[in-house]
């Protein structure tokens, strides 16, 4: 009986051994469970928080320009948005992107107007399917597409994301009062596909349509690209990519009264390119010039335009003592040209010679019957005197 008990009592232990060990792997799931609601939770107000960005009111803006601006997807750190060109293991590029939730109806496009005036708004929204026979991509309808909700799909090589090479963008630069900051952001960007001519066989662009950038900032945020050659690692999304103005552009139009891009306003090459660096620096200096520089800056500007008024004037000098140089040696080329003579005219030059010599010791005659005159009397008159003195008192 004894060993009975003994051997219930052991496996009632056991039991409740494992019990506690049932108890403890659940507590630990529902805890990672938590941990994963948890992370979710973060991403989707992640999420919720790009929804949410909007503009600055009327009443906090006392200063704006709208920039439209061309990126070149082969310049700078701008390829972070064209590679990969057909979707892989690294992800989806931009363009490709912006396609697919085009089809799948889940953002809008917006007409690009050939005056130039954007208006995003619902008459002037494009229909999807009229996008794609526009610009010959092939697609089919997906399943569970409505009238009301159309949905289609596509292959990623019929959307010929290799010939989309550049972006426009429309960029806001906005002083705001409450940081009291001049900041730049990207309100828009427009795909454009590059096709060669028919007749001349170069590449013409062909701007296709307007995205607004807050309608697809959720998703940008989900692909990471990597934006240096050295360092392979993705660190930014996307969205950082247009959120920190890691792009470069150049300027091809500002918002005027006439409605006119740079080109226009400015035909010839030089104007248009010096329209363009003004622009520039007026936006990057807007900030500095809106501010009392501290003492230190000040002086060291100060110090610079010296030490470049310094350069400048050296330079200067220097190519005065070049021109003197230079009027020297030509005229001792006269000078040798001059006794350089033929046998006829050897008479003239040995008179020449003869007055030259004859003027120079004139010269060193009257230099040295002025020096005479100038020397005061001898010492040794004095001296003279002085013994003749001493010599008569002796006697």
């Amino acid at each position: 009986m004894k060993n009975l008990r003994l051997i219930i009592a052991l496996l009632l232990i056991g039991l409740a051994v494992q019990a506690g060990a049932q108890v403890t792997k659940r507590s630990e799931g529902d805890s990672r469970k938590k941990d994963k609601k948890e992370g979710a939770a973060a991403i989707t107000d992640r999420q919720q928080s790009f929804y949410e960005v909007r503009e600055p009111s009327d009443a906090d803006l006392q200063w704006m320009k709208v920039i439209y601006r061309s990126l070149d997807l082969t310049k700078g750190k701008n390829p972070a948005l064209y590679y990969p060109e057909v979707p892989n293991e690294d992800g989806e590029n931009l363009y490709f992107i912006i396609m697919r939730l085009l089809a799948t109806n889940q953002i809008s496009a917006y007409e690009y107007l050939v005056d130039g005036r954007e208006m995003f708004t619902e008459d002037f929204k494009v229909k999807v399917n009229e996008l794609f026979d526009r610009f010959s991509i092939y697609y089919t309808e997906a399943k569970g597409s409505t009238a009301k909700n159309p949905i289609y799909e596509f292959e990623a090589a019929d959307i010929r994301g290799g010939e989309v090479l550049s972006y426009y963008i429309i960029e806001k630069w906005e002083f705001d009062t409450r940081s009291n900051q001049m900041k730049a952001r990207v309100e828009a960007l427009c795909p454009v596909l590059h096709q060669a001519d028919d007749w001349s066989g170069e590449a013409v662009p062909y701007p296709m349509f307007w995205v607004k950038l807050n309608d697809i900032r959720p998703y940008l945020a989900q692909q990471y690209v990597f934006t240096d050659d050295d360092n392979n690692l993705a660190r930014y999304s996307i969205d950082d990519f247009f959120k920190l103005n890691m792009y470069t552009g150049d300027i091809i139009k500002t918002k005027n009264l006439r409605n006119l891009s740079l080109k226009q306003m400015f035909p010839e090459e030089e104007a248009y390119k010096h329209a363009q660096d003004s622009i520039e620096q007026r936006l990057r200096s807007f900030n500095k010039d809106l501010w009392v520089p501290p003492l230190e800056e000040l002086q060291a500007r100060a110090e610079a335009e010296e030490k470049a008024r310094a350069e400048a004037e050296g330079e200067l000098e220097e190519g005065e003592e070049g021109a003197e140089q230079v009027e020297g040696e030509a005229a001792d080329k006269e000078e040798k040209t001059v006794t350089r003579t033929t046998k006829r005219g050897s008479k003239s030059s040995s008179s020449k010679k003869s007055s030259s010599k004859k003027s120079s010791k004139a010269k060193e005659k009257e230099k040295k019957a002025k020096i005479k005159e100038r020397k005061p009397k001898t010492s040794t008159q004095t001296v003279n005197a002085g013994v003749r003195s001493v010599r008569n008192r002796k006697k």
